[in-house]
């Protein structure tokens, strides 16, 4: 008898959180953003526009579709690959490889935004909300940056590094034998070939 009244008590809280949700939804007409949940141990339904781990899957699908939001995309990247001194063809091509431009992309590990930052990284890199581009794309460009400094400028240990982590490329003397790091090494420089060649995002 007590547990189905845990269960009701459970369905209630969700459909009252749908509810909640559609509510907000009407609301907001002009708010745009994918809608990510997950159901923790106690059965209670979690939403949310900003997931912070990889418990979130997506639920809702923006139905807002991109107007200017590429142009200025552009112009984030431009701005933060000067102020870094990064090829502005590189930081396009490592966000290309990362999140194929979703600035809501989640990995499995919990990296997030443009150029998937892990939420440890964006504390120290200082971004308070990585699926922001214009944060997200500083603080990755920031890091990229500091990879390059720290491996003299070597692009290809410099994106290992960003992939794998420093650590990982010290250890092994040079791009870690991961399948994953090594394609990833590659991909990026296939695009940073491409944006070089005046392709667009």
């Amino acid at each position: 008898m007590k547990s189905e009244a845990i269960l009701l008590r459970r369905r209630i809280l969700s459909r009252l959180t749908l509810i909640a949700l559609y509510l907000l939804l009407l609301a907001v007409p002009c708010a745009w953003a994918d809608i990510y949940r997950y159901v923790d141990e106690n059965g209670v339904v979690h939403f949310t526009n900003t997931p912070t781990s990889s418990r979130y899957a997506l639920y809702l699908k923006d139905s807002v579709r991109d107007s200017g939001r590429r142009s200025d995309l552009v112009e984030i990247i431009r701005r933060y690959s000067s102020h870094f001194r990064l090829d502005e063809a590189l930081v396009k091509a490592v966000i290309k490889v990362e999140s194929d431009y979703n600035p809501r992309a989640v990995s499995r590990k919990g990296a997030l935004g443009l150029m998937q930052l892990l939420p440890s990284t964006a504390k120290l890199l200082k971004v308070m909300d990585p699926m922001n581009p214009e944060e997200n794309v500083r603080g990755g460009s920031r890091y990229l940056r500091e990879m390059l400094d720290q491996f003299d400028g070597n692009l290809e240990l410099a994106l290992a590094a960003y992939n794998a982590g420093p650590n990982a490329v010290r250890r092994h003397g040079g791009i870690p034998p991961y399948e994953e790091t090594r394609d990833y090494v590659t991909r990026v420089k296939k695009y940073m070939r491409f944006y070089r060649q005046g392709g667009t995002l």
